[in-house]
Formats: C-alpha cells, structure tokens, sequence
C-alpha cells in the first residue's frame, strides 16, 4: 500500500512538472513560460559567457518572419529531460524573439525522416533534430535541401554548410553531480543507469564516476545501460537493482527512462539524480541535484543567430565557463559543506585545474578499469 501511495504521488507530481510543456502551436500562442533563468550561451567553437541580454529580434531582422520546427527523438516533448528542455528554449524563442515554432514528436525512428519533411514542405527556415539519433535523417535532408537550415543537437559528424552542430561538455556537469554523489553517499555505494552506450553518452558516465571517485576513492559505482531513452519500466529496474544492492544514490542519464529510475529512488526512500534539465519539482524530497545541460539555452542561441544573420555551420561548444552545462541551482537537500565543496571544484574546472576525462584513455589513466559501460 504504502508503495501504491509513493507512485501515486510521484505521478501527480510529474503530471504538475511535465504538463507545463504541451503540445507546439505554429503561432507561439501555447504552452507555458520556458525558464529563462540564465541568458543564452554565444557559441561558435568556444561559447563566450559574457554576453549581454539579448538584443530584440528587430535589431538585424524580424522574428515574425520565421518558422522554426522541432523534432523531438523518442523520448518525446514531455521526457522531463533532453527534449522538453529543447522545446523550452524554442519557447522563449518564440515569447521573446516573435518566431512561428512547432515541435512533432518521434513515437520511434521509423518518424524521424518523415517528420523532417514534413517542416520542409511547410517551408520552415530552421529545423532542429534532437539527439544524435536524428544525425543519419538530419544530414541527408540537408543534402538534399541545401537552401533549408538545420541545428542537431549531440552530434558534431555532419560537415555541411547548412547544418550547425550543437555540442556540450556533459562530462564537466556530470563530474559535479558525481562529487556530490560521492560526497552524500552513506553506504559508499552509488548508482548509474545510462539510456544508452555510446562515445557521446558515456561522457556523462565518464564525468559522474570520476567525481565520484575523486571526491570519495571507497565509493562502488553500479553502471546500468537502459538501452532506450524511452523506457521507463526499464530504468525503474535498473534503479531498483542498485538500491536492492545498495545503492542510496542514483544518477540517470536516460531521458524518460530516467522517470523510472526516479519513481524507483522515491519509493525506496534513497536519493536520486536528474539530468539535463533541474528535475527537482518532479521529487523535491528525492532529486538531491541535477546534471543541466543547457539545451534550452542553446536552442535559442540558434534561433537568434539565424533572426540575426549570423548563424553559422560547423561544431558550437556549450561548456562549464559558458554556462552551457552546470549543477541544478536547487540545493535544498544539500549540506553547505558539500555546496562549498562543488564550487570549490567547480572553480577548478573552469580554470584548469581539474581536467574531466572525455574519453576512456583519459578516464582510465586518473581511475583505472572502473568505467563499465563501453
């Protein structure tokens, strides 16, 4: 009973958290106010941090005369992660810069090439594809559609003149959630459930497992793959596993998968870790902290460039000191000690100091054969 009553109350809490981002409208008149609490990453190769607000849309151009479309991957709009902060900063693109903006969603990939087309043949001036998932639809749409713009996010492999490649130093967030986790931990056993291995997203467990060690060198790291951003069955097990061999901290890097790993660390009374966006207000009394990767910020740093002329292709970097990756800023169920502690580390970071592993060599070389995942 009292499980029923934990689930209940988690799912009325997602339901208030996730129906804030609902389905798009082409005239910007629905959904609700994005959070628009830090100004929106510069970035070309390296994003400065020191911009001003931004300009209005009139200053180079007129947002009006825009349609933006975005393609969600599997996870869907309302994943409470990667996608519906996406659709975020698409959202405050459209409230502060005028644009026209519509989100399809991707039930599976069999929809990412019809989807793509469907904003062509509506004659949208920007498309963006979320997720490395889209890179194989996205770039051969832009092959074959040299006069249409488009942005993909996590993945730098398409070398086109119309396609803008946003890319994010998840490792640097990852780290700080993982120091925090190795920090809190009072079993010296942490969790990790990753939606799926590969280069890009095993920086996420390459960050995590690093400032978990560096922070506590006695804490055991249980690694799961979900194998799918979109099943959360799959990660509630997976969270499940790790409490069950005593992990009382799990971290997710999966999407909606990650919903289950949350409702599992609820039930079970142990602290759990979002990612992405802050997701505290799914589980204030679970969620300890977040990884954010400031997708919103970068959506609307690209809606603005191409208002303004100014949007380029290749790879644009959001990092530590742009503001592009960060820790949540809801710290209420942190000590000080640990607060002073991951600012301290943060400062390191961002001067040098303290050098994330991006790779496996590098992983391997500061923590030895630890990383399981890959």
């Amino acid at each position: 009973m009292k499980k029923k009553i934990l689930a209940a109350l988690l799912t009325a809490a997602m339901t208030a958290a996730l129906t804030a981002c609902g389905g798009g409208s082409s005239d910007g008149g629905s959904g609700s106010e994005p959070a628009a609490d830090a100004p929106a990453a510069e970035g070309e190769v390296e994003v400065a941090d020191d911009e001003a607000e931004a300009p209005a849309a009139d200053a180079a151009g007129n947002g009006a005369d825009f349609k933006i479309g975005l393609i969600t991957d599997v996870g869907g709009v309302n994943d409470g992660s990667f996608n519906q902060s996406a659709w975020e900063g698409l959202q405050r693109a459209m409230a502060e810069l005028g644009v026209e903006a519509n989100y399809l969603e991707s039930a599976t990939d069999a929809d990412y090439v019809p989807n793509i087309e469907t904003f062509i043949d509506e004659e949208y001036d920007l498309i963006i594809s979320v997720g490395y998932m889209l890179a194989d639809a996205t770039k051969a749409a832009a092959e074959a559609n040299p006069d249409v713009k488009f942005a993909i996010i996590d993945d730098a492999t398409i070398e086109l003149d119309n396609v803008s490649c946003l890319m994010f130093k998840q490792e640097q967030a990852s780290y700080l959630v993982g120091y925090v986790a190795g920090l809190m931990t009072e079993s010296n056993n942490i969790g990790f459930v990753i939606g799926m291995a590969n280069d890009n997203m095993n920086l996420f467990g390459y960050g995590y497992c690093a400032g978990a060690l560096d922070a506590n060198p006695d804490v055991t790291i249980q690694q799961f793959n979900a194998n799918s951003f979109a099943d959360s069955a799959t990660g509630k097990t997976n969270a499940n596993t790790a409490i069950t061999n005593g992990a009382d901290i799990v971290f997710h890097a999966a999407g909606a998968t990650g919903l289950g790993v949350i409702e599992a660390c609820q039930e079970a009374g142990v602290y759990a870790i979002g990612v992405d966006s802050d997701q505290s207000s799914i589980a204030p009394n679970t969620i300890i902290t977040s990884a954010m990767k400031r997708v919103d910020n970068a959506v609307y740093d690209t809606v603005q460039s191409l208002i303004n002329g100014t949007l380029e292709s290749g790879i644009h970097t959001y990092d530590l000191p742009a503001g592009g990756v960060d820790i949540a800023p809801t710290q209420d169920l942190l000590t000080d000690e640990v607060i002073a502690a991951v600012e301290e580390v943060k400062t390191k970071i961002i001067s040098g100091e303290v050098v994330v592993p991006s790779t496996k060599d590098e992983f391997e070389a500061a923590h030895g054969d630890v990383y399981q995942l890959d």
